[in-house]
């Protein structure tokens, strides 16, 4: 029995052994899996500098000034001991605030942390009514209430929500009333003097909690409500959108606050994985402009994979899309020219081409630009009197494309340009012939009717991540290893009120 215990006791610290082996490198892979989650790269980059926030920051206390003036401020009675006197009764009420200026604020960014906005010397103005007992004296009258140096501090917590729109909330306010100078309407001024400091130290304490409640009140409803008109989701069109929600809450730096989005094109009939990962985007530190958006390839290179999936990267030219300028048609007699054996196999017939891309075209984007060699094959068919259609032949065309880029209306814009195309010989169905003969041709459709109308689809352009009533100006457009940086002022519009 007690070598069968012996044995039984190494059994059991060695699978102890082996379960915590075990249960460390299940840690480790966890650990492992949770990093790469949390190191997973935006495909594309807001940044909002100091002058931006500066800008948003005016209309934000605009907004506030003028809610802190609807402040309804309650009535305000009680006793005040007069040391050998008795007793004084007061009572203060239909309180007005007829003003409240806050002439001197500033926002600054708290790295790692958020914002905190700074309100110094603002003052407001009350009038109202009091009333007064004191044994047998009665009186009432009207007062002006002067507020003084008055110094409000905002702190703003940013996050996100599950549907990665940004938040914002007060995460601390004070409030700090420095004076208040009351000027009382009546005949006994010696006895205004009895309770002027408990209507004063009163008076404090109210304002400064109504204050901060407003605050609060005006930052998780007018602030929340409108950066919850950021989109998260844009369609473009009936084949794609555009994923623009938050993968993490906004990051305050000492001199940029910084919102990092998905920034992914979607296919709006079937959404899948995308097979390649965003590349690190790190935006320079510049700071002339408002805000500066930081998209990169992986952005742009998603959009042809989804447009790809959809079925979208297909195009079919026939005659009747020739321009009037061209002197050939698109028909068998022309290709004749080129493939002796149309003639006897299908005269005098009119002909389509279709055009598709065996694969998702994928850009690179280099301080120098942007390029791309997508592939497109080109199937030709001869259109047959009962108009069904005959195999001719496959074509695959390669070429050098370059874009220029610009802002227009919130959104990206662009142009291709083709360089030189290479044609090659994918299958046959009328034999053999020299492929070459047929460049300049080709070159023509491309030039002429596919890339026109790719350009006229690109300059409807695709809409830039902007909250309502945003308007963009003072472009800039840099090129960048993997991102293109954009920059702009803004100007907002405010809502009529009616």
């Amino acid at each position: 029995m007690g070598a069968g215990g012996g044995r039984t006791g190494r059994e059991r610290r060695a699978a102890a052994g082996m379960a915590a082996r075990s249960l460390a490198a299940f840690g480790a892979v966890l650990a492992v899996c949770l990093a790469l989650t949390a190191a997973t790269n935006p495909g594309f980059v807001v940044r909002i500098t100091q002058a931006g926030l500066d800008y948003a920051h005016q209309h934000g206390i605009t907004v506030l000034q003028k809610e802190l003036a609807k402040l309804k401020l309650p009535d305000i009675s009680g006793d005040f001991p007069v040391r050998r006197l008795g007793k004084v009764r007061y009572e203060i009420s239909s309180l007005d605030l007829r003003s409240f200026h806050l002439p001197y604020s500033r926002i600054s960014l708290v790295p790692n942390v958020g914002l905190q906005v700074a309100i110094s010397n603002a003052f407001a103005e009350v009038d109202g009514n009091w009333r007064v007992k004191f044994h047998f004296i009665r009186d009432h009258g009207s007062f002006n209430l002067e507020v003084k140096n008055v110094y409000i501090k905002i702190d703003l917590k940013l996050g996100n929500d599950a549907s990665g729109k940004p938040t914002v909330s007060t995460s601390a306010c004070s409030t700090r009333i420095s004076s208040v100078d009351v000027h009382f309407s009546g005949k006994f001024g010696w006895l205004y003097n009895l309770f002027y400091s408990a209507v004063e130290s009163r008076f404090k304490k109210i304002l400064e909690s109504k204050v901060c409640d407003s605050v609060v009140r005006s930052v998780g409803g007018d602030l929340q409500h409108y950066l919850q008109t950021l989109p998260v989701t844009a369609k473009i069109d009936a084949r794609a959108g555009i994923d623009y929600s938050l993968v993490a809450p906004p990051m305050a730096t000492a001199q940029t606050l910084d919102v990092d989005l998905k920034g992914e094109f979607f296919s709006l009939a079937h959404r899948g994985a995308v097979p390649f990962p965003p590349p690190v985007l790190a935006l320079p530190p510049d700071h002339d402009r408002m805000v500066y958006f930081g998209a990169s390839s992986y952005f742009f290179n998603t959009a042809g994979f989804a447009y790809h999936a959809a079925g979208a990267l297909v195009y079919e030219i026939t005659d009747s899309m020739i321009p009037k300028g061209v002197e050939f048609h698109l028909n068998t007699s022309t290709f004749a020219a080129f493939i002796p054996q149309l003639d006897e196999m299908y005269p005098n017939m009119l002909m389509k081409l279709r055009l598709s891309a065996p694969s998702a075209p994928f850009l690179s984007i280099t301080p120098g630009g942007i390029s791309l060699q997508p592939v497109v094959d080109i199937q030709a068919y001869a259109i047959l009197p009962n108009t069904s259609l005959a195999h001719l032949f496959l074509l695959s065309l390669t070429g050098n494309v370059s874009a220029t880029i610009d802002v227009k209306s919130g959104h990206i814009v662009g142009k291709l340009t083709v360089g030189r195309m290479k044609l090659s010989l994918k299958h046959s169905d009328v034999g053999t012939f020299q492929v070459r003969m047929l460049q300049s041709i080709m070159n023509i459709y491309a030039s002429s009717i596919l890339l026109p109308r790719v350009n006229e689809r690109l300059a409807e352009g695709f809409p830039l991540p902007l909250p309502d009533r945003i308007q963009l100006s003072n472009i800039l457009v840099q090129f960048h290893q993997n991102f293109l940086l954009l920059g702009a002022d803004v100007h907002y519009t405010p809502r009529e009120h009616r």
